[in-house]
């Protein structure tokens, strides 16, 4: 076994404070659990958290898939200041989870979710940045934290280039639905196999400073290794320990494209200095819209499901797009 240090961020007062913290690595788990027992522990964090009727566990020789629409059902948008303009549309994602999990010798990073919320929301890192090189793990990337920009909403999520809804820091919301919420509770599944817990040890206890180590996670006697969302950067998962298995291949949520011949939906420009009053309301007819001003201007999103499944009739006014009004119809 090779012993590797890292150093994990902390923040004070948006001052970094680096430690350090030791980790095992480029050795299997200690973890006693087989195939079988991973299967189940996956599906019950899924059911125990009462998440079975929005969210499917099936689960193969290699993998449990965790398959949803990503739409949670908690408040959407809210807080959201620095936004991209974009709005959260359901999406099918099956997100695989191994049922075999081993410890790698380097971190890894990627440009979209690194693990699944038991509710079935994609997990990012807190950057909005783009993908983190290895030695970015060590620098907190203040321009990127989307905590800090307040791109996310009170939810700790928001909607991204693709018009997908998904966290970058502690899913609060979601923990407050949890049937089984506490600190023993799974949160979530990162795509290496092991779990994501809250803010604290299972067992209650605080997590000493230093003990975390540069992907937000530490040694786990079920597990062999557990993640944790924590307060101060990175928040949450920051990268993947484990060994993953066509990590190239790791799922995305399909983009949105027109449903005839046409420009495809652009994506948004965070507006300089943020938007005020964003406002998120769906209707019973499954009709959205996203209200915000900039500017003194009102500017607005709305979109509707139309016959086609999985297609949104949308009409838009937004700063991206210098206030002119368009419409499309689009789907994944």
């Amino acid at each position: 076994m090779a012993l590797r240090n890292f150093r994990i961020l902390g923040l004070t007062l948006g001052t970094p404070v680096l430690v350090v913290a030791t980790m095992m690595i480029g050795a299997t788990t200690a973890s006693a659990h087989d195939q079988n027992e991973h299967c189940a522990a996956v599906t019950a964090s899924v059911s125990e958290a009462g998440f079975s009727d929005e969210v499917t566990v099936t689960c193969s020789a290699k993998q449990a898939l965790i398959t949803s629409d990503t739409y949670p059902d908690h408040e959407l948008m809210t807080g959201i200041v620095g936004t991209n303009e974009q709005v959260p549309v359901p999406a099918v994602y099956a997100a695989p989870v191994p049922l075999t999990t081993t410890l790698g010798s380097t971190p890894l990073t990627r440009d979209a979710a690194l693990g699944v919320a038991v509710n079935g929301v994609p997990i990012y890192d807190y950057t909005g940045g783009g993908e983190m090189s290895e030695q970015d793990l060590f620098h907190h990337q203040a321009r990127h934290d989307t905590l800090l920009t307040q791109q996310l909403d009170v939810c700790g999520g928001h909607a991204g280039r693709g018009d997908d809804y998904h966290y970058h820091v502690k899913p609060t919301c979601m923990i407050e639905k949890m049937a089984n919420a506490g600190d023993a509770a799974i949160i979530g599944w990162a795509f290496d196999g092991f779990p994501i817990y809250g803010d604290n040890n299972p067992d209650g206890t605080p997590i000493a400073i230093g003990v975390l180590d540069v992907c937000n996670g530490q040694t786990d006697d079920t597990f062999g290794y557990r993640y944790h969302t924590s307060q101060e950067a990175p928040y949450i998962v920051q990268c993947l320990m484990g060994d993953v298995a066509n990590f190239d291949s790791l799922p995305r949520v399909r983009p949105l494209s027109p449903a005839a011949a046409g420009p495809g939906k652009k994506a948004g420009r965070p507006p300089r200095g943020g938007v005020q009053d964003l406002v998120f309301v769906q209707d019973a007819s499954g009709a959205r819209s996203m209200d915000y001003t900039y500017g003194g201007q009102a500017y607005y999103m709305r979109y509707t499901p139309t016959d086609e499944q999985g297609c949104y009739a949308f009409e838009t006014r937004t700063v991206t797009d210098a206030g002119v009004l368009k419409t499309g119809e689009y789907c994944r």
